[in-house]
Formats: structure tokens, C-alpha cells, sequence
């Protein structure tokens, strides 16, 4: 019998991505754009984001559904955007961090209860085309929209607009043969008023067919702004359902929270049942759905370590050359220094809809540099005859405790059924204690 567990089909994205560990993520920072009548949505998104002094660069990874035809994502970026500051990234970046920041399970195995000795832990093994054709200058000029570059990198066409209208800049879209999600000119006017860039990556699944590949590559771009933070709002626009993003943060000095949200660690160092081992994907999800219905509207830590080691490590640390990869432009390449890498990590996970995140996402970095992960226990008991020595028995009912309590913790994380959690895991039924009196008295016949 399975547990009834209020489950989210998995995906693999950031996060399978992630171990077996990882809830799903879903959406992103900009909106699709389909041509013509495409009916597209975005229901995963990873996000990498590098950080120092104010230098900043992001990595996006996007999972798209829908007609394969041309599509764009429109995101709001604080500068334009110059060619040398795009750049096509590598999906494995991806999954090296997220493999190593992934939520993960440790295993305590008991010593035999007839030799007493320090308990020990064992840890598992773990150019432009359509959408840039060219627009007579008067018409752009009505519409309040200028077009501030226009280049190539990779599968993408880019280009990089400013506005003084949103209306205007919903117009200059529609006119250039894109139909946008409902809504978009008041959902894009927040980030005109900040007077902010338009970053539209479009994408000729023509040439994107050629690589053979069945994902988008990730797109990352490099800038220098005070702003440290990371527009999310537009990703409501064609959501069909709550959000999930998985955002990984990498600074030198110090842990990453959010200010204009609550940033909660998720419940970390619990003792679960053993069979959490067979499917502790499935089991996480349902955490940390039972959280977002307890705290609403807030922003789950889910790990902050410094990059050069972990204990216990569900992927090994990426090294000086893959953390250069993801955006941590302050790490010297390979071989030009030995030692630990300068980079902290910070994974941040958030589910949304419209109305619970009416503000984008604003970071700031901390002084904290004390590591932190979700960890979950699973206490493997001994395996041994009751007879073996005079302290089994004993043993063997603080056992039994333990997994009543193992039990009753999985279901007030998951808001699952104890009496299924406690028939999953063979626990028999325990009877009252006899009255006092009744090793007093003959039973009455």
C-alpha cells in the first residue's frame, strides 16, 4: 500500500534533475512569445545566478512545451546587453549543481548492541529573423520602443529593446508578428517605469533541429548593476498552474536570502522510515508541498555551503573550471592556483502563482558563512539474535520507539496517513499495557 502523500508528478529539470531527491521546477524570469498561433507555456526553469561586488551573471535553463515553432523569451535585464555579454551555456553545468546542492539522504547504521562502541555513520554513495525584421524607425519611434542592439549567439537570435510605454512595447511585439499572453502591457509596465532593458531571445527551431537535441540551451548574460535581484513576474503570464523555481546563487562571502520575501530553511536532520530509501523523490515533493501550504508566500533555503567540500556530498564540488562555467567570473581557471575555490552556494526554491509573488525576487548577500543543508536520517537497525547477549531485548524496544517516532514525523511533514506509514513500514499494532491489576487477580472465567 502506498502512502497517500499529496504528490506532483516529477520532472527532470533542475531539478530530475537532482538526485532521486528533487521536487520538480517549473516556469521562469521572462515570457514565451509564440508566432502566430503556437500555444506554448513554460513550466520549468532552472536559474543560476553568480554574484560579486556588482557584477552579475545569470543562467537560465528552460524547459518549453508546446508546437515546435518559433518562440522567444523576453526578460527584463537592468542595462543593454552587448553582443559579448550573451553567451550559449552547457545543460551540464546544470546538473553538477544541482546534483550537488540536491536535498539528500544520510544512513546511521546501529552497532551490534552486544559490543558497545562509538556509533559510526555511513553515508550513501553517493543576423535578426522575423521577429527582428526591420521596422521603419517612425513607427518604433510612436510606439516608444528603440532597438538597442541585434546579434547572433548560438541557436538564438537576439535583441535587446528599451521603452517608454508598455502599451507601446505590447504593440511593437504584436506588430512584428509575435501574439504575447494577455495582460503583458500591464505586467511589463513595473519594469518600463525602473526604465529597464528587454532581453528577447528567439529561437530558430530550424537551426536548433540541426544540434539534435530535445532541450534549449541555456542562455546566460553578463552586467554590472546595483540591482541584485531576478524578474520572475513575467513567467505568470502564460502559467497554467502554480510555479516552481530552483534558484542557485553563487557569491564569495556569504549566504543568500531574499529581502522582500521570507526566506524559511526547509525542516532539515529528521529521522525517517527506512523505505524513504525507494523512493525519496516522490517523499521530498511531498515536503515540501506540505511547507508551501504552511508558510504560503515564502522562499525555501534548501542548502548554503562553501563550494570547496560537503559532508556528506551527494555530487563531489564542481571545480575551479565548472564554477567559471555557471557565471563565478572571480574563480582563477584551472591549474592557475591549488587549493579550495573562493565561491559560497546558495539554493533557493520557490512555488508561486500570481497572487502570492506580486514582487520580483530581491537578494541580498549575508555575513552567515555557517553551512547548511536538507538532510534526512535513516537508522538502519542491527540485525542480530534477540538472545544474543542480556541488552538486545532493550535494544531492540528503543527500536521500536524509535520507528513509532521515525512514523509520526513522516507524517506530520507530509501530511500523509500514519496508520499507511505504520503498515508500510510493518510496525505491528501495538496493544495497550495490562492494568496493574491484572497480574494481582486469576482472569475471570
Amino acid at each position: 500500500m502506498k502512502i497517500p502523500f499529496p504528490t506532483r508528478p516529477l520532472r527532470a529539470c533542475i531539478v530530475a534533475v537532482l538526485l532521486s531527491a528533487a521536487p520538480s521546477a517549473h516556469a521562469f524570469c521572462g515570457f514565451f512569445v509564440g508566432k502566430a498561433d503556437a500555444s506554448l507555456g513554460n513550466k520549468s526553469s532552472q536559474v543560476i545566478v553568480a554574484r560579486h561586488e556588482q557584477k552579475t551573471v545569470i543562467s537560465m535553463l528552460n524547459e518549453y512545451r508546446g508546437e515546435l515553432k518559433q518562440f522567444a523569451l523576453v526578460v527584463p535585464v537592468p542595462v543593454v546587453l552587448q553582443r559579448g555579454q550573451v553567451h550559449v551555456g552547457d545543460r551540464k553545468t546544470f546538473e553538477r549543481i544541482d546534483a550537488f546542492t540536491a536535498p539528500r539522504l544520510a544512513e546511521y547504521v546501529d552497532p551490534d548492541p552486544c559490543i558497545p562502541q562509538k556509533l559510526r555513520q555511513q553515508y550513501p554513495a553517493s543576423a535578426a529573423v522575423d521577429l527582428l525584421a526591420k521596422k521603419e524607425a517612425r513607427r518604433d519611434n510612436a510606439l516608444g520602443v528603440a532597438v538597442e542592439a541585434r546579434y547572433t549567439v548560438g541557436e538564438y537570435d537576439i535583441v535587446i529593446l528599451s521603452a517608454t510605454q508598455s502599451d507601446g512595447l505590447e504593440t511593437w511585439l504584436r506588430q512584428n508578428g509575435y501574439k504575447i499572453p494577455a495582460g503583458a502591457s500591464r505586467a511589463l509596465k513595473p519594469y518600463v517605469q525602473q526604465n529597464m532593458k528587454f532581453f528577447v531571445a528567439r529561437v530558430d527551431l530550424a537551426e536548433h533541429a540541426k544540434t539534435g537535441r530535445a532541450w534549449l540551451s541555456p542562455l546566460q548574460f553578463a552586467f554590472e548593476s546595483p540591482k541584485f535581484m531576478l524578474p520572475v513576474r513575467l513567467g505568470m503570464l502564460n502559467a497554467d498552474g502554480p510555479q516552481d523555481m530552483v534558484v542557485y546563487v553563487l557569491t564569495r562571502q556569504g549566504r543568500v536570502e531574499t529581502t522582500n520575501y521570507r526566506t524559511v530553511r526547509m525542516p532539515t536532520d529528521v529521522e525517517l522510515p527506512g523505505f524513504v530509501r525507494e523512493d525519496f523523490g516522490r517523499t521530498y515533493n511531498a515536503i515540501f508541498d506540505e511547507q508551501v501550504r504552511r508558510e504560503k508566500a515564502a522562499v525555501f533555503t534548501e542548502y548554503f555551503w562553501d563550494m570547496a567540500w560537503c559532508d556528506p556530498c551527494a555530487a563531489n564540488p564542481l571545480s575551479g573550471d565548472e564554477l567559471r562555467a555557471a557565471g563565478a567570473f572571480w574563480v582563477p581557471p584551472e591549474g592557475s592556483r591549488g587549493g579550495a575555490q573562493p565561491a559560497m552556494v546558495t539554493r533557493l526554491h520557490l512555488r508561486y502563482t500570481r497572487d502570492t509573488l506580486p514582487e520580483d525576487l530581491a537578494f541580498q548577500e549575508t555575513a552567515d558563512r555557517t553551512p547548511w543543508q536538507v538532510r534526512y536520517v535513516l537508522r538502519t537497525p542491527w540485525q542480530g539474535d534477540e538472545n544474543a547477549c542480556p541488552g538486545v531485548k532493550a535494544y531492540y524496544d528503543q527500536v521500536r520507539e524509535r520507528q513509532e517516532r521515525e512514523a509520526a514525523t513522516l507524517a506530520s511533514l507530509t501530511a500523509g496517513d500514519l496508520a499507511t506509514i505504520r503498515t508500510r513500514m510493518n510496525l505491528a499494532r501495538r496493544e495497550p499495557p495490562a492494568a496493574w491489576w491484572e497480574a494481582l487477580w486469576p482472569t475471570t472465567r
